[in-house]
């Protein structure tokens, strides 16, 4: 199996494409249908009945907005769920997001109670930077992500690693996050070339929204989705081919 994977500018481009006048997408749109993907990641590694206390990890960017979504859908699938999310973007869609996480009581945790919080979590979903991450990583996400990778707790990355580079994979060894070794993977509508690094137990794809006509302008293949299903499982360890 070859995995067809695409570099952070055609990643972008994808995107803009999406929400240009001829698709007609709106960011909310893509981040919706993003976050409810994560949130069916979730479910299927880690079912209610295995623990429900889920901390989410949010960065300031699109990846921590997709974080806030799966959020959301965690509370409705059963979870309890917890998000950090220390760097709150000023723009209505993130405001709007936090809005309805405080509505449903979801507790929001700072900086001082992150690690309290990591050891009461069943599962972390690490939702801090996506695939346009460029370094360094700055406080407090460099205690954060250290943190997490002392903690030793399950983790499913958003897309890309955090710390990792999104074609090359995790930092070099001694580097912040060249540690960090996520058990589990959600791709955001198709895998990015760094997943050639990702040794963890299972790989997804998410984002259900790419037509074939759509996709083949990019050298994708849709992914086989079963029926309702917002995931598609990949193989760890696949070939990777760079579009």
């Amino acid at each position: 199996m070859t995995l067809k994977t695409l570099t952070a500018a055609s990643a972008a481009q994808l995107d803009k494409d999406l929400m240009s006048e001829s698709m007609g997408f709106s960011i909310d749109q893509l981040m919706e249908l993003a976050g409810l993907s994560v949130a069916s990641a979730v479910y299927k590694v880690h079912p209610p009945s295995l623990g429900t206390t889920i901390l989410l990890a949010c960065g300031p960017g699109n990846n921590g907005g997709d974080g806030l979504v799966a959020a959301r859908h965690l509370y409705h699938f059963g979870y309890a769920p917890r998000v950090f999310y220390p760097k709150p973007t000023n723009q209505p869609i993130f405001g709007g997001l936090v809005k309805q996480l405080k509505a449903l009581d979801i507790p929001f945790v700072d900086t001082d109670g992150f690690e309290a919080a990591l050891g009461e979590a069943d599962l972390v979903v690490d939702a801090l930077f996506g695939f346009s991450f460029k370094p360094p990583v700055r406080k407090p996400f460099d205690t954060v992500i250290q943190q997490i990778i002392d903690s030793k707790k399950e983790v499913l990355s958003v897309d890309v690693p955090s710390c990792w580079h999104v074609e090359e994979g995790p930092p070099k060894q001694g580097d912040l996050g060249s540690q960090f070794k996520p058990s589990y993977l959600i791709s955001l509508t198709a895998p990015k070339p760094c997943v050639e690094h990702f040794k963890g137990q299972r790989h997804f794809v998410g984002g259900r929204f790419l037509g074939k006509k759509f996709a083949e302008g990019y050298g994708l293949d849709v992914p086989e989705y079963k029926g309702v299903e917002q995931i598609a499982e990949l193989q760890v360890g696949a070939r990777v081919e760079k579009l």
